[in-house]
């Protein structure tokens, strides 16, 4: 079966009994400097059975098995699609400091919260009970019924995070909403980091996007870190850091 008519069947299927399904995932958990970014994108059956999915969402695929210029392309496309209102899509990110502060999971949830929060809150999906009869006409006008919508998280389970989530192991590669959620989060990140790059001149972040690529670690031990470098992820590297002072000594 062609990948788009597996990432489609997948998604109907998941839809089934909802509204609609929102794919969340993330970029940049893995780098040695930046922000993490997660992104969401909600799609309703109609949207799965679009001429764009029947003819288009054969190109997308996990954000890293594409080119630069492919998922841009995507990107703009997915821009279009939400002018339109066939798709909504947005992103969360948590800098540096967090990271530092909460571990690259405990970031990584947070960034995944804030791209779903400007969606729908945590308390869309409570469960609530439909006011009865003998209600107060206050209780009637502020009943709000639990959002009809399931999430789909690329990766294992995540705990304590607010909303009820369905985990999928190598999901970008499997629904097209979170592949498509890749994308959007990737080159999100990407531009944040030519923007790092330009305020960091020398790492080559607009580059390698803060990856701990031979040229990224090569200038952190020439020049030391800078403040969007994540400590944890450097401690071993720059224990092997020569102070550029020292050098003299073996002159």
């Amino acid at each position: 079966m062609p990948k788009r008519r597996q990432l489609r069947a997948f998604d109907l299927k998941q839809v089934q009994g909802f509204t609609s399904l929102i794919g969340v995932d993330e970029a940049g958990r893995g780098a040695l400097a930046g922000p993490v970014v997660a992104a969401a994108v909600v799609v309703n059956a109609a949207f799965l059975e679009s001429r764009w999915v029947l003819t288009k969402a054969g190109r997308v695929n996990d954000s890293k098995q594409l080119t630069p210029d492919d998922r841009a392309e995507l990107f703009e496309e997915f821009e279009a699609l939400a002018a339109s209102g066939q798709i909504y899509a947005n992103h969360g990110a948590a800098d540096v400091a967090e990271i530092e502060q909460f571990n690259i999971l405990g970031a990584t949830k947070l960034a995944m919260r804030r791209a779903l929060e400007a969606i729908y809150p945590p308390s869309a999906f409570e469960q609530r009970t439909e006011p009865d009869l003998f209600a107060s006409e206050e209780d009637v006008r502020s009943f709000q019924p639990q959002v009809s919508a399931r999430i789909l998280v690329d990766g294992l389970r995540l705990r304590h995070f607010p909303y009820p989530h369905t985990p999928l192991v190598n999901g970008d590669a499997r629904s097209l909403c979170i592949a498509m959620a890749s994308i959007v989060a990737k080159v999100t990140r990407d531009r944040l980091m030519n923007e790092l790059d330009a305020k960091h001149p020398g790492y080559g972040f607009a580059q390698h996007k803060g990856y701990g690529t031979e040229e990224h670690r090569e200038a952190v031990l020439r020049l030391g870190r800078c403040p969007q470098h994540r400590e944890l992820f450097l401690r071993k590297l720059l224990a092997k850091r020569i102070d550029p002072a020292q050098l003299d000594l073996f002159g």
